[in-house]
């Protein structure tokens, strides 16, 4: 039985093996984590909580993303640690990185604002068709360049993508 492009692009969206998206470019996760410890002292845990309460959706950071960024923390000296009653890390701010969550505060809000949109568009349901229109737009993509294309294709889809984003601009 041959699978129409609609079935096929059903399935792979509720396909649970999905490609990896890069979430946070360089400095981003350090900057975040650095303003959850601001805004209290936090324990490893608490920041993967905090990380993963922003930006929404399955994502969890592991243990092998907070803990280097962390430590990369504390090397700045930004953060310190405070050993608890019962031995456990807790990590604290300093005045250094007070100081540099500061001088970072307009790249800090753009990547809150990011993933405040992304969070909303994901749980509210007036964005319920947008979303879906979203998720459609890159499993097409993705099943189309599973394909070779030629470069008239490409250029056709890119143009195709830059009208849509311009007429949303318009709206």
């Amino acid at each position: 039985m041959s699978k129409t492009p609609h079935s096929v692009l059903t399935e792979e969206r509720e396909s649970p093996a999905k490609p990896r998206k890069r979430l946070f470019e360089a400095g981003e996760m350090k900057l975040l984590v650095l303003h959850f410890i601001a805004q209290a002292p936090k324990y490893s845990y608490d920041i993967i909580k905090d990380v993963a309460a922003l930006v929404g959706g399955d994502y969890k950071p592991s243990t092998g993303t907070i803990c280097p960024t962390i430590n990369y923390l504390e090397e700045q000296q930004y953060t310190q640690v405070v050993m608890s009653a019962d031995e456990r890390k807790q990590y604290h701010i300093t005045g250094k990185g007070r100081e540099h969550l500061k001088d970072s505060q307009e790249t800090l809000q753009k990547v809150l604002s990011r993933f405040e949109t992304r969070r909303r568009i994901q749980k509210d349901e007036r964005y319920i068709d947008i979303h879906n229109s979203m998720e459609n737009l890159k499993v097409s993509l993705r099943f189309k360049l599973q394909n070779e294309l030629r470069p008239e294709q490409l250029s056709d889809i890119a143009a195709q993508i830059e009208q849509a984003a311009n007429n949303i601009r318009q709206l």
